[in-house]
């Protein structure tokens, strides 16, 4: 079976196997096939022994199903054990980059509101679930009262949100107001409103460039840092995907080569080191570091 055909089975059985019966057009839409091959996927389903229950020409997977049983038990976790692996996970130090993919791979196969627990925020919680369920049903949404950090504003922006982050700090979506794929911060959502209009943009859901300082842009931008020790040390933890982008020249220096989205991200983390990073062959970064202490000279009053 081909990978696309395979991908389409595993959403049907996802979408079936929920509480609420769906009918064969409702799932065509949903998965963006046809209502014919929805009935090819059913038979597929019958003749490999699972129960389709219908009622009023709608139509669910039944949960009694043996292999459904089975699958269940293989990708389900109890609260209890959810518990203990979360508390495992969390052990692990904040910014080791393995913690955050486990817990991204788990939060895929258990359920949402265990998901919600790992939030501290009630309402961050809230926004994820609901963004996971805009998803799910192609939906657009509003993102009441979100605060920018770039245009220092707050306000309510219409996106079709597509896809996370790592451990769903961000939502990916594209925003129907600029027309263009933009990245938004979860925790600066005041909440996620459903609307009742499908996604219409779907060929334009590609997920964009985040450098190691997490700044997304369209742009690629190179730069060269030769660090010490300590700058080393603190660059791995705060920002874990610099580590396979650091090359080794001595014990106490090492050689950092890489594209950043902005000068943004990486001038806050040279400027926070003073005399601890050597910027070398990148001049464009080197008069960005420049104006930016300048900013600092006149700001602050030296008595």
């Amino acid at each position: 079976m081909d990978q696309p055909k395979l991908e389409r089975l595993l959403r049907l059985m996802k979408l079936l196997a929920a509480n609420n019966y769906l009918s064969v057009e409702e799932i065509a839409s949903r998965l963006s096939i046809t209502p014919r091959s929805v009935y090819r996927y059913i038979d597929t389903f019958r003749s490999a022994g699972f129960v389709i229950k219908r009622r009023n020409g709608c139509i669910r997977l039944d949960k009694s199903s043996p292999y459904f049983q089975e699958i269940s038990e293989l990708i389900h976790f109890t609260e209890e054990e959810a518990y203990i692996l979360k508390s495992a996970i969390e052990s692990i130090d904040e910014n080791n980059i393995l913690k955050q993919n486990l817990k991204k791979k788990l939060y895929t196969v258990y359920d949402y509101k265990i998901l919600a627990e790992t939030i501290v925020h009630s309402r961050l919680s809230r926004n994820v679930r609901q963004l996971v369920q805009a998803m799910e049903n192609r939906q657009a949404v509003v993102l009441k009262k979100y605060a920018s950090s770039h245009g220092n504003d707050i306000r309510d922006r219409s996106v079709e949100a597509f896809a996370f982050t790592t451990n769903y700090e961000q939502v990916w979506c594209y925003c129907l107001e600029d027309r263009e794929v933009k990245l938004f911060r979860v925790s600066r959502i005041g909440a996620v409103e459903m609307l009742p209009e499908p996604w219409l943009h779907k060929a334009e859901h590609v997920e964009g460039f985040i450098d190691i300082f997490r700044i997304h842009s369209n742009r690629k931008l190179p730069i060269q840092l030769k660090l010490g020790l300590r700058a080393t040390s603190l660059l791995t933890e705060e920002f874990p995907l610099a580590a396979p982008q650091l090359q080794k020249l001595t014990d106490n220096q090492w050689l950092l080569k890489t594209e950043v989205c902005s000068y943004e991200g990486v001038g806050r983390f040279v400027l926070g080191l003073p005399g601890e990073i050597e910027i070398i062959e990148s001049p464009e970064f080197l008069d960005y570091i420049s104006r930016q202490h300048d900013k600092m000279k006149d700001t602050f009053l030296i008595g």
